[in-house]
């Protein structure tokens, strides 16, 4: 039956106004079902694990893309003195950082250090949630301590997931803090193109940088906290009577290259943040979504040859 058929059958004018409200609130009804079933996910799009989480409820920083291209290149090669632009490959589009997020980790844990809240031997307290992480980690247990300097040596040479999440709760409270804390500090450095949803990198796809925001970070890490450099250039880090190796494979191989970071998840492919520096001066090479371990240590050495 038509509205009008339904109208003109109404008893009385007041009857026929009730009918007409019913009905143009089962019209708005319909309107907003039709309206989420647009935006519902699209079925069959490819979904890379079943570990990704969904996005964190965090508030978004200027810029927030909520996919990214899975592996995408990327590579930017800056003069660290200046900041001059040396080369640029897809340098601003969207990408996973995987492990470079233990950079603004890093930056964190230092400004505590600095400010007084925290000392190189300030004891972290290993949670329970920090110790279940999943590699790579050093595999601290609940209950067990380790120092504010032991944490940091751990992030920089192993990049370890457990110690990130130890370090975020000593400082924050909790993770959920912490990640508060690392947007606000990501627009602090100008960083308008990332999204953090977690300490440590590992996948979530609602955790995006691009290779110019990551150099962004790197500068002001190594700016503002010289005193830590040698932490990203150690070849080894030994804890609890083990020792681990940097994950950073240019160290002792590529003429000049101290340090900074590498990260990998399926998402991101393989990233390097590299600092090299020869007679007096200072490069940066990001490089991003490297097909394997070895393509990627090679592309970031012919970057770091080809513009010094």
């Amino acid at each position: 039956m038509t509205i009008s058929h339904r109208i003109r059958h109404a008893a009385s004018w007041p009857v026929r106004l009730i009918a007409i409200a019913a009905i143009c609130l089962s019209l708005a009804a319909c309107q907003t079902a039709g309206t989420v079933s647009q935006t519902a996910p699209v079925q069959g799009a490819p979904v890379q694990s079943a570990a990704i989480s969904a996005p964190s409820q965090i508030a978004p920083v200027a810029y927030a893309p909520s996919t990214a291209v899975p592996q995408g290149y990327s590579a930017l090669v800056i003069d660290m003195s200046s900041g001059r632009e040396l080369f640029s490959e897809n340098a601003d589009a969207a990408r996973f950082p995987a492990s470079l997020t233990k950079m603004m980790t890093l930056y964190l844990l230092y400004e505590e250090i600095a400010s007084g809240r925290l000392s190189r031997s300030t004891p972290l307290q290993i949670s329970e949630n920090a110790a279940a992480q999943p590699p790579s980690k050093i595999g601290i247990r609940p209950g067990m301590t380790m120092t504010v300097d032991q944490a940091a040596r751990a992030l920089s040479v192993k990049s370890g997931n457990d110690v990130a999440i130890a370090v975020a709760e000593t400082v924050a409270g909790s993770e959920d803090a912490f990640v508060r804390r690392m947007n606000a500090k990501a627009r602090s450095l100008g960083m308008t193109r990332t999204r953090f949803t977690n300490p440590s990198g590992l996948p979530d796809t609602a955790q995006v940088t691009t290779a110019r925001d990551m150099a962004k970070l790197g500068l002001a890490l190594k700016r503002r906290f010289p005193q830590y450099a040698s932490y990203y250039r150690a070849q080894s880090f030994t804890f609890n009577g083990r020792t681990y190796r940097a994950t950073n494979n240019l160290l002792g191989k590529v003429r000049g290259v101290d340090g900074l970071k590498t990260g990998y998840i399926r998402l991101s492919g393989y990233n390097l943040v590299a600092t090299a520096r020869r007679g007096g001066q200072q490069r940066m090479v990001i490089v991003m979504g490297g097909r394997s371990e070895a393509a990627r240590d090679t592309e970031v050495t012919r970057l770091i040859e080809a513009h010094f």
